[in-house]
């Protein structure tokens, strides 16, 4: 398999901060928003090249929803931001009625999203948000994998017309994709082939399914691993593809189980070719206290768990035979 290594750490949430300061030397229809976070959301050199196209909304989710989707009356482009629980959660109302309904070209982004969150704890571990976002009609709904591809997708979606849920992270991860890379929404990323499993996987989970496919190779099983960053519109294409190579199916994703990146790769599959498929999620609950590490390895989200779940899935399709 292609080989992915790294040379620094980053969170995905300085790549959104790196987005923005792009956009704000680039493109002077783009507003900035924010909820009280600023220096959570890394908006700092944003606001101090562009003071003028930026408004602290205050804690005021609600209300930040509101005066994003009047800002596009005028031609412009407000990126909302704030933390992914209150960014999704605290305001579904006002995204479906103001935003989606009317198709606004709302960007709404949000970080420390999923368990990573670590030591805030449940009530700000939002697990649910990609399922909520991606039932709404008109939203396209991403999650990217690293800082670099943040930055490019935080980049790509102000071109983008209609609404977007752009979500991102705390921790600190590696930094695996290139610099310059080119961002097109709704088109998976085909990380590494294989011909045994395919490893789905989105986010944060990405690395960890490079991980687990290296450790599978050492065990004599070749493991396909792709990035859906984007999570609607899927790339049905790119799914069926894999799926019709390998013949069975592991889904990664730091999300609640049901309503995530699996639930549609498992509705695209029953539609088209039924395959073994086993999801890397969290299992119907919420999470608690603890560091991220802790989190991923508790909830079952680790790449040995990706392994242990690609095993499953062979053996499955080997019953089937």
């Amino acid at each position: 398999m292609k080989k992915f290594t790294y040379t620094e750490k980053k969170d995905t949430r300085s790549g959104f901060g790196a987005g923005m300061a792009e956009l704000g030397r680039t493109n002077p229809n783009v507003v900035a928003l924010c909820a009280d976070l600023v220096a959570s959301l890394k908006l700092d050199t944003f606001i101090k090249e562009n003071p003028e196209r930026f408004i602290q909304c205050g804690i005021a989710e609600a209300n930040m929803i509101g005066v994003s989707a009047g800002l596009t009356l005028n031609g412009l482009v407000p990126f909302a931001s704030t933390f992914a629980n209150f960014g999704s959660g605290r305001v579904y109302d006002q995204i479906r009625q103001s935003v989606a309904y009317s198709n606004k070209n709302v960007k709404i982004c949000v970080s420390h999203a999923g368990l990573t969150l670590g030591e805030d704890g449940a009530t700000h571990q939002i697990l649910e948000d990609l399922g909520m976002m991606k039932t709404l009609p008109n939203m396209t709904v991403i999650n990217p994998c690293d800082y670099n591809q943040t930055k490019a997708a935080t980049i790509a979606i102000a071109n983008h017309e209609g609404p977007v849920y752009l979500r991102f992270g705390r921790p600190v991860i590696p930094v695996f994709t290139g610099a310059d890379q080119p961002f097109e929404i709704g088109k998976a990323w085909l990380v590494s082939e294989g011909t045994d499993v395919s490893l789905f996987a989105t986010g944060h989970l990405v690395w960890e399914a490079i991980q687990a496919a290296e450790a599978l190779e050492a065990e004599g099983i070749s493991a396909e691993v792709i990035n859906i960053h984007t999570i609607k519109p899927l790339d049905e294409e790119a799914v069926l593809r894999s799926v019709q190579k390998t013949g069975c199916v592991v889904t990664a994703e730091e999300h609640m189980e049901n309503s995530g990146l699996g639930d549609s790769i498992a509705q695209v599959l029953a539609k088209n070719f039924p395959a073994p498929i086993e999801y890397v999620a969290v299992k119907d609950t919420f999470g608690e206290s603890g560091t991220p590490a802790q989190l991923m390895e508790k909830y079952g989200l680790s790449a040995a768990h990706i392994v242990t779940a690609a095993k499953q899935a062979i053996q499955r399709k080997t019953n089937q035979a």
